[in-house]
């Protein structure tokens, strides 16, 4: 499975949507890249590859600061999942490699 690359997901939250740009590169089970929105960019944590599974997490500061914790299924050039946060449940979101 092709995770490798950059992705462009939109996550449905209840402040709108928001688009974020992944960089993702995949190492054996391991995944590292970065996630960004705008100009503010963070490097993802925990990243984790099972086929076609993916997981990360990252700390946000705007709209306010925040853990998101993603998991999400990898098909083709198209990505889906969940952005979990400890206060306001989960969020879908979708994407498309860029």
């Amino acid at each position: 499975m092709a995770i490798d690359g950059t992705w462009n997901i939109a996550i449905e939250t209840p402040m709108g949507t928001r688009n974020s740009t992944l960089v993702l590169k995949a190492e054996g089970d391991k995944l590292t890249g970065t996630q960004s929105e705008g100009a503010d960019a963070t490097q993802i944590a925990d990243g984790a590859v099972s086929g076609n599974q993916v997981s990360w997490k990252v700390s946000i500061t705007n709209p306010m600061p925040m853990d998101l914790d993603f998991s999400a299924e990898i098909d083709g050039d198209k990505i889906s999942g969940k952005a979990a946060t400890a206060m306001f449940g989960s969020f879908p979101f979708t994407g498309s490699r860029a």
